[in-house]
């Protein structure tokens, strides 16, 4: 914790409960305890920090034995409440804080991994395009998915990026949802290449689809992607590879001439 203001603060330092839902990680109200926050302890509930300061906080997490499987999640917070203001009775609270995701499991971390689905392209009654993205969570951690799409053989062969990925898109293990990217106002409809490069941690998958922005007040489109396996993340292609190897083999056995008979 650092104190980069010229004020001196008193923080409150509390663990809080959090869920991933809806594409989203969400905090709880206020001091909204669940299971993990239950295991969580800190080393101190409040530290005063001088302009400047500077101070460690550790949190120490006691997972029971009886703990069933899968993932939880929480967010250590270190808050600063204000009084009212002279006449008011409003106290605003500010605060800040760390995300926390636990894995309760038998044996190492679990993998993580994902699967990019459908590009959507609409454009907004004003004119603004819009692209949207569906992602799997196939792994077994949650995801913070960030990234960037290149837009290639536009209109007289135009490029256009790269384009951010809209923070804030969190799929826990086995959901779906999907990412958004900014892009701006004036972009031509099309057709377009899009490129699309998503990242959470280590993990990267990549995919390209053919899309073409509606008009103003049009309805939006849904385009697959160009190359399907990229969906599966490449275990299309092998299964067609492995099956096409399969026909080969039985083709070649019943072409074998049978032995002339004596």
């Amino acid at each position: 914790m650092v104190n980069r203001s010229d004020t001196r603060y008193r923080l409150e330092l509390y663990p809080a409960s959090a869920t991933v839902d809806g594409g989203q990680f969400r905090f709880g109200e206020g001091r909204s305890a669940n299971e993990l926050t239950s295991w969580t302890s800190l080393d101190r509930s409040t530290v005063t920090l001088g302009p400047g300061d500077e101070s460690d906080l550790t949190a120490t997490i006691r997972v029971p034995k009886e703990a069933s499987a899968g993932e939880r999640y929480a967010v250590i917070w270190a808050a600063v409440t204000s009084a009212p203001k002279d006449g008011g009775n409003v106290t605003q609270v500010h605060r800040v804080g760390i995300r926390v995701y636990l894995d309760v499991g038998a044996g190492g971390e679990p993998p993580s991994s994902f699967a990019i689905g459908d590009f959507t392209a609409g454009r907004s009654a004003e004119g603004q395009a819009t692209l949207a993205v569906a992602v799997r969570n196939t792994g077994g951690r949650a995801l913070d998915l960030t990234g960037t799409l290149s837009l290639a053989e536009g209109p007289a062969g135009v490029r256009a990026g790269p384009f951010d990925v809209v923070d804030g898109t969190t799929l826990g293990p086995a959901q779906s949802g999907s990412v958004t990217v900014a892009l701006p106002p004036k972009l031509p409809n099309g057709p377009w290449r899009a490129d699309l490069t998503l990242t959470s941690g280590l993990v990267k998958e990549t995919a390209s689809a053919t899309i073409t922005f509606p008009d103003p007040g049009e309805p939006a489109s849904t385009f697959g992607l160009d190359d399907l396996s990229m969906f599966v993340g490449g275990s299309l292609v092998v299964g067609l590879l492995l099956l096409a190897g399969l026909l080969l083999v039985v083709r070649r056995r019943r072409q074998t001439p049978l032995p002339a008979a004596g």
